[in-house]
Formats: C-alpha cells, sequence, structure tokens
C-alpha cells in the first residue's frame, strides 16, 4: 500500500472518461453556437472543477460504510481522502532470488513469466478495481521479480494500469540493469513512454541472490547496491527527463532489528522518497522460515526506526485502516532535522487535521494543475476557517524545523511507513469465519479478523466479484492460484512442450 502514501505527480498517459483536464468535454461542446453551447461548457467546466469528483465521492462514502465502527476515527483517511492501496496478483509470481523468509508459495518458481497474460490479467484485475473503487488509486504492480518481464511488456502493463485511473508502484528487489529501464522507459525512436515512474525496491540481509552479494551478512554491505539503485533513476532523469518516485522496502526479523536504525542514518539522503518496513510474518514458503519472528513486536521496529530518524515520529495524527496492521508518517527534512507535518500530541494539529479531512475529499491524481488549483479555491471559498488554520499550522511546523532560517537548508520530503502483514495459521480460519458472518472468541483470532474487515491492500478478484485483503490473498489464495499457474504456464521445457502438443491435439 505504499502508493496512497506519498506520490503526488503521475506520468502523461490520462483515464479514460476523464473530466480532469478542460480540454476533453469542454473541447466537445465547441462546435455548437449560442447561449446553449455557453450553458453546455459552463456547466462542463463546472462539474470539472467541483472540489471532490462526484464518481470518487460515491465510491468514498462506499468504503466508508464497509469500515467496521474500530476503525472509523477522526485520523482515518480510508473513505475520506482514498479508498485504499491495491495490487495484483497471479500475474508474474516468479523471482529469481531465494530470500529468507519469502511471502512466496512453493510453486511460485514453477511458473513461466508470459508478458501477454500479466497484461490479460492486469487488465481485468484493473478494471473491477475501477468499477468497484471508483476512477482513481494506487496501484502496486506485484508478485515475483517484475523485472523479469520484458520491458516491453512491463511497459504495456504500466499503461494498462494508468488506463484505468491507477498509479502503479513496479515492485523490484533493485538487481537490474540501467538499460533495462532505458527500454521500459524509452521507445526504440528515441522518445519517452513516461514521464514519470514509480518503483519500490526491497533490500535486506534476509535476500539471497544478488548479484556481487550473494549472501549478505550485514545491511551495511547492501548500502552500494542500494545507492546503485537511485543512480540509475537520477540518469533517466538527466539523460531523458523521466522523473521518478522510489521507496525503499525492508524486511525485520531478529537478525537484523538492531541495523534498522542505521539504515536509515545512511540512506536517508540517497534519493529515497519512503522507507517502508515489514515486520516478518510466517506467510509464505514454509521452507523457508528460518527465525523466530515473534520474538520481536511491532512496537520494537518502530522505536528503531525512531532511533534512526533522531525523533519520535507521530504515527497517530493520521490512520490507515487498522494501526496494528499499518503506521504512516509524512515529514521534510530540513537539513539534517526530520520534522513531521502533524504531530499527534499537538491538538491543533489535530484540529487543523479534522478540518482538513473535512474540507478536502478524495485525490487530486491525473488532475491537471488548472483543475486542481480551481478546485482547490472553490474549497477554500467553501471553508475559509482553512485559511487562518493553514497559516497557525505553517507556523507551528516551521517552528519545530528550527524557524525560517532554518528553512534555507535543503528540504527533502520523507514518509516512514511499517506494514505488519498476519500469521497465514491466523488468517485461515478468520477469513472462512468471516466469510460464514461470525465472529470468532478466541482473542487472537478475533483481533484477526477485526483487521482483515479493515484491511485497505487489496486485491480484485473479477471472477468471483470479489476483492479481498492482501493477507488472505497471500496466506489462501496464492498457493492455489499458483498450482493452478503452472499447468496454464508450464516453466520447464518438457512441461511447455507437452502443454503445446495437447493444445495443438
Amino acid at each position: 500500500m505504499l502508493h496512497m502514501i506519498a506520490v503526488t505527480r503521475t506520468g502523461t498517459v490520462r483515464r479514460r472518461g476523464e473530466e480532469n483536464g478542460l480540454g476533453g468535454e469542454v473541447a466537445g461542446t465547441t462546435a455548437g453556437r449560442g447561449p446553449g453551447a455557453t450553458w453546455r461548457r459552463l456547466r462542463v467546466l463546472e462539474r470539472a472543477t467541483r472540489p471532490v469528483d462526484p464518481l470518487i465521492a460515491a465510491a468514498l462514502d462506499r468504503r466508508w460504510d464497509g469500515l467496521p465502527e474500530h476503525v472509523k476515527t477522526p485520523a482515518q483517511l480510508v473513505g475520506r481522502r482514498t479508498t485504499g492501496c491495491e495490487g495484483t496478483h497471479g500475474v508474474f509470481p516468479q523471482c529469481d532470488f531465494t530470500c529468507k523468509p519469502c511471502y512466496h508459495s512453493k510453486d511460485a518458481n514453477r511458473v513461466a513469466i508470459d508478458g501477454p497474460h500479466t497484461i490479460r490479467e492486469v487488465e481485468r484485475q484493473m478494471a473491477h478495481l475501477e468499477s468497484e473503487r471508483g476512477p482513481s488509486a494506487y496501484a502496486q504492480l506485484i508478485g515475483g521479480e517484475v523485472s523479469l518481464l520484458h520491458p516491453d511488456d512491463h511497459a504495456a502493463t504500466i499503461e494498462t494500469m494508468r488506463r484505468h485511473g491507477r498509479v502503479p508502484m513496479s515492485f523490484t528487489h533493485g538487481d537490474i540493469d540501467a538499460e533495462y529501464l532505458e527500454r521500459l522507459t524509452i521507445k526504440p525512436d528515441g522518445t519517452r513512454r513516461f514521464d514519470f515512474l514509480s518503483f519500490a525496491a526491497h533490500f535486506d540481509m534476509t535476500m539471497f541472490g544478488r548479484r556481487g552479494l550473494e549472501k549478505p551478512t550485514c545491511e551495511r554491505e547492501l548500502n552500494p547496491a542500494r545507492q546503485r539503485f537511485v543512480e540509475m533513476f537520477d540518469r533517466l532523469r538527466r539523460d531523458h527527463g523521466v522523473r521518478s518516485y522510489l521507496a525503499h522496502n525492508m524486511t525485520v526479523t531478529p537478525t537484523n532489528l538492531d541495523q534498522v536504525a542505521e539504515v536509515v542514518r545512511e540512506c536517508r539522503f540517497m534519493g529515497f522518497r519512503m522507507f517502508s518496513f515489514q515486520p516478518a510474518a510466517f506467510v509464505g514458503n514454509e521452507t523457508r522460515w528460518t527465525a523466530d519472528y515473534r520474538a520481536m513486536s511491532d512496537d520494537d521496529v518502530w522505536a528503531e526506526v525512531e532511533r534512526g530518524v533522531g525523533v519520535r515520529l507521530p504515527y497517530k495524527a493520521v490512520q490507515f485502516g487498522d494501526f496494528r496492521c499499518n503506521r504512516v508518517v509524512w515529514g521534510v527534512w530540513v537539513g539534517e532535522r526530520f520534522v513531521p507535518v502533524l504531530d499527534d500530541d499537538v491538538p491543533a494539529d489535530l484540529r487543523a487535521r479534522d478540518l482538513f479531512l473535512h474540507a478536502f475529499r478524495g485525490n487530486f491524481l491525473f488532475v491537471r494543475r488548472p483543475v486542481m488549483t480551481t478546485r482547490v479555491v472553490r474549497t477554500v471559498l467553501r471553508h475559509p476557517r482553512l485559511v487562518p488554520v493553514g497559516l497557525a499550522w505553517a507556523r507551528r511546523f516551521v517552528r519545530r524545523g528550527g524557524g525560517i532560517l532554518a528553512f534555507r537548508k535543503p528540504l527533502r520530503p520523507m514518509t516512514f511507513v511499517m506494514h505488519s502483514f498476519i500469521d497465514a495459521a491466523d488468517v485461515a480460519p478468520a477469513w472462512e469465519a468471516l466469510q460464514r458472518g461470525e465472529t470468532l472468541s478466541d482473542e487472537r483470532l478475533k483481533a484477526t479478523q477485526e483487521r482483515l474487515a479493515a484491511c485497505v491492500y487489496s486485491m480484485a478478484h473479477p471472477d468471483t466479484g470479489q476483492i479481498v485483503p492482501a493477507c488472505v490473498q497471500h496466506s489462501l489464495l496464492d498457493p492455489l492460484e499458483n498450482v493452478q499457474l503452472v499447468e496454464l504456464l508450464p516453466r520447464s521445457p518438457r512441461s511447455r512442450a507437452r502443454l503445446a502438443d495437447a493444445t495443438r491435439a
């Protein structure tokens, strides 16, 4: 669910039926003349610049109504600013690493990479999400290793997601080449496919298979690989004008817990815009569970992140779903000091948050700047208290950053996130009971049911009409899907030949 947290700019591909630029619908009314045509243009203009798109408003209402009561708090963003984050499944499960732990099922690497299959399935999933969750959202292009896709297929998949109003983030282990990124981004004739790319790269010492560092012994050994990854995108911007948003993912186990702070300190200015930490869970291939992951808590992990940042990270100011699943803090590095946007210990900050969430519903994804500016102006005119409240918040923010002179230093926006997945052994009985409409009495399983009901990271199943939590997908559905995909897309040459013979027959 990384995307929903901090990306604010997208590429040039626009979604179908967009109302967010003044060119399309307004231009369609210019053929007529007279008062009637003028009124039609004004109606289109008024609709396009409403503070919130009616389709998005309806999707937000449905999402809020579907949330369990325990997460309908003043801090909740789901159902107010966003419908949640989305991900793909069953589209390219294969990976060329052998990580411990590994969240993939044991059959994932027996499935061949097939570009047409990926594009076709992503099209179906995004169409379902668009119909159920509204016309704009963040979505993760995730499965196995995304760079195993041919660059042309990868690009076509990104374009498919954008056509359905999704802002895609491609997930990779980061062991890729600059040539791959150029082929992904630049057409053979030298023109750009995209103005903007978003990638999440996973780096940690539990990952085995990286070229030049097959089995790292500590997190610091991976810093050169982290730096090389960022530099590839720096070259893309310098040589081709392609902007990027980069997130750094890290699985945390008892083995590397005490190195989290060092990773934050040493990598904070490399060029990543987000640092996301995932406490390890017992999900996926059981043969790769090598430690007692429950020897640490979410609070232990968050404390190490705070130690690396050097300040308290006030994650209760905003909420995505259930705090037991997600913690997030937006902020800015003002020189060497990290300044959170909101402090959950400051009542005035919380009042500013409440007013902002009340006034600004939905998002500005795929909205052109003139329309966005007009929407903001209309919102401020409707809620004039935004001006004094916003100015007061700005004064507090600058004061926390060390005063106005401190803001002459380099400013680097940064988001810190923690996502805690649920053990598969708990997901299975909890989900099955939810499907029956039953609330379990066991405290741990009841908590699991609450978290699943509040999940904000979901996968689409157009065949059944469902949108399921990611923990359900990874724990229960991925193993079954991958068994089927082995039959559909066998990786071994012998199996492929046998399938081809059967198809011809």
